[in-house]
């Protein structure tokens, strides 16, 4: 006890006596010794390449295949790994589907494939079952036509939904035009493609590539390794080596000769995706590995990133923006991606261009680099805690043909980047001079602004297809005005009588979110003038989401939390004219006819509504009269949101069309709701409002 006492009292009065000096930042301590524990290993008679990290702590056990195939390209028939990948584990030619998967449920267990993958954890008492249908599916998938065709109809609806997404395209076009459509990496699934594969088509692919030639199985948890080694042997011995398949991967397109903005035209965009990228030559093997992550981290890999710092928190331009380099061993990029305003998309550009000038032509701070240094060092402590960690690690020393102390030494690299070392791979990989910008956005708003930054631009439609500059207005046939065109839509939709006799509508629908894991049903009634109540649930969960409009008061209900509407929402929803507002325009409301442009390569005519100070965009089909689209800015707070919905596949109920399919873009949310059941005037009461 004297002891520690004493202990105690030096220790004050160091911390009394001793004077620091807080102006001068402290000199990093020597990194930690990692010493990190090595997997046990064996391998199979067909080559499958067996790592098994033993860990007692908790009672599971984790498996993960990994098939080790060179990239390759499938042209007219891309989209065949995605419809084995959706098919596999879904069954067995020993299991039906249904007992298959109602096992796994009632084990606890999780089971997933991928077109060459797979995963499967569990508690450690249902192990060497899990892993013997782990085998079964892998050995003797149930690729049947029934799954193949309903496999194959999910997957063009996936398509169909990202036709409208920018954030879907500005993937698909960056890919392709960095490495080239001939090149993996490049290549993308399209509806046409996937209705060129067959059943036979996904079974020669299984056949061909979902093999033990080049697949590790990485066993992590709570498994003894003599016991886990006799089943592997067992269950995944009999699993039959093929013939070895030469792959050429192609070459990606070389970067361009000078900066350039890659412009895509997507109307509907209520914001634009930028995306500045040039390819790079890195591996993890090099040795500029570790100045360029260190380099990246403080350009854009985090929040106090050059990037977010400007574009975010100084100017207000996005949500936040980042920046990444890859370093694969057949082809990688660099690239920085945001997403902005329309009205600030050449600003933004300009920004993006200055962070990356910043990095290469100035040094960067102590500070900074200490910062970076220090969040890498945290990570990788916190990451080898978990055992998978380990595995992963020493599966990556294999297939990226790492040095065998690669981690073992990592974070003495990390602590030896110096400043000069971050300036020098900055003017390596990060090209701006020879990057393409590429920018997805709506033309009519963005285009101008951008053409003034002076940066050559170049276009290309949503397939990375180059195409003539776009072609925003038409001009408008002698006689047509905003009140004509207002009229058309009253004509086309059953007639003044008819739409007028409409009281309440009563609307369910399904519901995609885009990025939501879970698809919600939607109950939505309306009553004229403004009443409007609108419920959204999922099954399994309840109810999520309910908002209530009565003319005068409403609330909005999430998780419990009920949330009155006031201030300018409160005004918004009083304003609103629930159905057909176009028959009750009046002198009050100021019509103007604005242009004749296309929308899906369908003409429509764009009419500003302007009433009370506020401003509204209609667009009607030039040819059928019914509205395609709104287009409404709201200003809430300081807070600015520009929504666009936009209405297709109209249907008759009661001699009034109704569209049937709707898509809302707010900001960067999507929202999809496919109309399943229309009534009017029945199903509805005043108390559906309260």
């Amino acid at each position: 006890m004297k002891t520690k006492i004493l202990i105690t009292l030096f220790l004050l009065s160091i911390g009394v006596t001793a004077q620091i000096d807080r102006s001068k930042q402290p000199k990093p301590g020597p990194a930690p010794k990692i010493t990190l524990q090595v997997p046990q290993e064996f391998v199979l008679d067909n080559g499958m390449k067996i790592l098994v990290v033993e860990n007692h702590k908790l009672p599971r056990v984790s498996y993960n295949l990994t098939i080790d195939n060179a990239p390759i390209t499938e042209g007219d028939k891309a989209g065949t790994s995605s419809l084995l990948g959706a098919m596999l584990g879904n069954g067995t030619t020993n299991i039906p589907k249904d007992d298959f998967n109602e096992e796994i449920d009632f084990l606890g267990a999780s089971l997933s494939f991928g077109s060459e993958s797979a995963f499967a954890r569990t508690l450690s008492k249902y192990s060497e079952r899990i892993l013997e249908l782990m085998a079964d599916a892998a050995i003797n998938p149930l690729l049947t036509e029934e799954e193949f065709q309903k496999e194959k109809d999910k997957l063009i609806e996936g398509l169909k939904t990202q036709e409208k997404s920018v954030d879907a395209v500005a993937s698909r076009v960056g890919g392709a035009l960095s490495y080239g459509t001939k090149h993996p990496y490049g290549e993308f699934v399209t509806e046409e493609t996937v209705n060129n594969v067959t059943l036979e088509n996904v079974n020669a692919f299984y056949q061909k590539y979902f093999n033990p030639n080049n697949a590790y199985l990485v066993i992590v948890g709570d498994i003894d390794f003599k016991t886990i080694k006799e089943q592997v042997e067992n269950y995944f011995g009999k699993w039959e080596k093929s013939i070895e398949v030469s792959t050429n991967v192609p070459t990606a397109n070389p970067n361009v000769q000078y900066t350039q903005i890659n412009f895509v035209d997507m109307p509907n965009a209520v914001q634009s995706n930028i995306s500045l990228t040039n390819n790079v030559e890195l591996k993890m093997n090099d040795p500029d590995y570790h100045s360029v992550l260190i380099a990246n981290k403080i350009l854009g890999g985090g929040f106090n990133s050059y990037l977010n710092m400007n574009l975010r928190e100084e100017h207000g331009y996005t949500y936040g923006a980042r920046s990444n380099v890859g370093a694969d061993k057949y082809a990688s990029r660099f690239s920085t991606g945001t997403a902005v305003r329309n009205a600030v998309t050449d600003s933004a550009v300009v920004q993006v261009l200055k962070e990356i000038n910043r990095i290469k032509n100035e040094y960067v701070t102590d500070k900074a680099l200490a910062n970076a240094k220090a969040k890498y060092v945290g990570d990788f402590v916190l990451a080898l805690e978990r055992p998978q960690t380990i595995a992963q690690y020493a599966l990556n020393i294999k297939l990226k043909d790492l040095p065998e102390d690669f981690y073992a030494t990592y974070l003495e690299k990390i602590n030896a980047v110096t400043k000069e070392d971050v300036k020098r791979v900055a003017n390596t990989y990060f090209k701006a001079e020879n990057a393409r910008i590429i920018v997805v956005g709506k033309g009519s708003d963005v285009l101008t602004n951008l053409e003034k930054t002076g940066i050559p631009i170049k276009y290309f439609d949503k397939y990375a297809n180059p195409v003539e500059k776009p072609e925003f207005t038409k001009p408008v046939p002698s006689g047509v005005t905003a009140q004509s065109v207002i009229n058309k839509y009253i004509t086309a939709i059953g007639g003044k009588d008819n739409a007028m006799a409409v009281n309440t509508v009563h609307s369910s629908a399904d519901v995609t979110i885009e990025g939501a894991p879970f698809a919600p049903k939607a109950d939505i009634k309306q009553m004229v003038p403004n009443k409007e109540s609108m419920e959204m649930s999922v099954e399994g969960m309840g109810v999520l989401m309910k908002q209530k409009f009565n003319g005068e008061t409403g609330y909005i209900e999430q998780q419990g939390q009920k949330m009155p509407m006031e201030g300018e929402i409160l005004d918004n929803q009083k304003s609103k004219i629930t159905l057909f507002p176009e028959l009750y325009y009046d002198d009050s409301f100021k019509l103007s006819l604005e242009s004749l442009t296309t929308i899906d390569g369908n003409d429509v005519y764009k009419v500003k509504i302007e009433k009370d100070g506020k401003t509204t965009f209609k667009y009607y089909n030039a040819e059928t009269g019914l509205l395609a689209r709104i287009e409404k800015t709201v200003t809430i707070g300081e807070n600015e949101t520009t929504s666009v919905v936009d209405y297709s596949k109209y249907s008759p109920v009661k001699g009034v069309q109704f569209p049937y399919h709707q898509i809302i873009k707010s900001g960067p949310q999507t929202i999809i709701f496919n109309i399943t059941n229309v009534l009017v005037n029945e199903g509805v009461s005043d108390e559906d409002f309260n």
